[in-house]
């Protein structure tokens, strides 16, 4: 089919939002600490019992870093899987807000058989900015813990 024009298809609002909520588990599961500030340079992170809020790209790097271990290949050797995520778009399809649960898998050769290690909640709030979708905040809720000592590099109890 010569002469045919294939146009791009703008993503909608809630695949937008959808998509930057798999790009943070992708990028926390490489171990690209800078790639999670990136999602998140212009959001607020708070978390269910702890008075402590991160802002700024370098400061939610620098988190990642102090809090995550990372092993020979860089990773962490986790798996975010996110699901049920609901989003909610404001009618002028300026703000959003969303939902969603998270369960956090690790195996670590010779230390950790897989397992899942942690799972809880997230919730998002978005604005729509020059022309794209960007994460205003996330509040972080811990529901479920196992053995994160291969994971974290601090204790969670709050």
């Amino acid at each position: 089919m010569s002469g045919v024009t294939i146009k791009r298809v703008e993503p909608t609002p809630r695949e937008a939002i959808t998509k930057l909520i798999y790009t943070y588990a992708e990028r926390i599961d490489a171990g690209d600490f800078d790639g999670v500030a990136e999602v998140f340079q212009h959001a607020t992170l708070t978390f269910e019992g702890f008075g402590n809020t991160i802002s700024g790209r370098d400061a939610i790097a620098r988190l990642y870093e102090r809090t995550t271990r990372r092993y020979e290949d860089g990773t962490p050797r986790t798996k975010h899987v996110i699901t049920n995520i609901i989003v909610d778009v404001e009618d002028k399809g300026l703000s959003a807000a969303s939902r969603s649960y998270f369960t956090v898998l690790q195996a670590v050769p010779g230390a950790l058989n897989l397992q899942p290690v942690i799972a809880g909640r997230y919730r998002h709030s978005y604005a729509y900015q020059q022309g794209e979708w960007r994460v205003v905040s996330m509040h972080i809720m811990i529901d479920l813990m196992g053995d994160l000592t291969h994971h974290m590099l601090m204790d969670l109890t709050p």
